[in-house]
């Protein structure tokens, strides 16, 4: 493993660096079936681009971008990130990218998110984690929900993606409601 900051039992966690920018990155940003359900793919994204983005994270007190990379091959698969980092009203927002499509549908998404949310809750102190997405990304409500997320609503014509507006669904999270689904799942293992 290659500096990990999280450990998962089949993925880690850890900070971007500038090699991941000259690897399959930039490309998942690029590409429209990865992008479909997010604001990306509106304009070309490049290995500049991502450089510069990477090389500005540090400085960024209120987000934390993780690289997913699966043990097994140590290839960075996706990125996690909580932004929106609130230390006022201790909450935070949640995106996952899973990029590299040969990772898609087997539970990758999950165990990131659920080691991102408990470093979130249990190391940052956070209070309330959200996150939303358009409503025709079941992919995404299915992960929220199995993360034990609750809907809270839905914001109509939000995002203009392909040509049309779509509603999203916002999800979130409350410390103690993640510690409960926490403790039932390794009562579970």
């Amino acid at each position: 493993m290659n500096n990990p900051f999280l450990i998962g039992k089949n993925i880690y966690l850890r900070g971007l660096n500038v090699e991941d920018a000259q690897g399959d990155y930039p490309s998942w940003l690029n590409d429209e079936k990865v992008c479909q359900y997010s604001e990306h793919h509106v304009f070309p994204y490049t290995q500049a681009q991502a450089i510069q983005y990477i090389e500005q994270l540090p400085s960024q007190k209120d987000r934390i971008m993780l690289a997913i990379v699966d043990k097994q091959s140590n290839t960075h698969i996706g990125n996690i990130t909580l932004l929106a980092i609130s230390s006022l009203h201790r909450s935070a927002e949640f995106s996952i990218l899973i990029g590299n499509k040969n990772f898609h549908g087997k539970g990758i998404s999950k165990e990131a998110s659920m080691l991102l949310l408990d470093h979130g809750f249990n190391t940052m102190n956070l209070h309330r984690i959200c996150c939303g997405t358009m409503v025709s990304n079941t992919a995404m409500q299915r992960l929220a929900l199995s993360v034990g997320m609750q809907q809270e609503g839905i914001f109509r014509d939000e995002v203009y993606k392909e040509g049309s507006y779509h509603n999203t669904i916002r999800f979130s999270i409350l410390k103690d409601e993640f510690n409960a689904k926490k403790h039932q799942s390794e009562k579970h293992s």
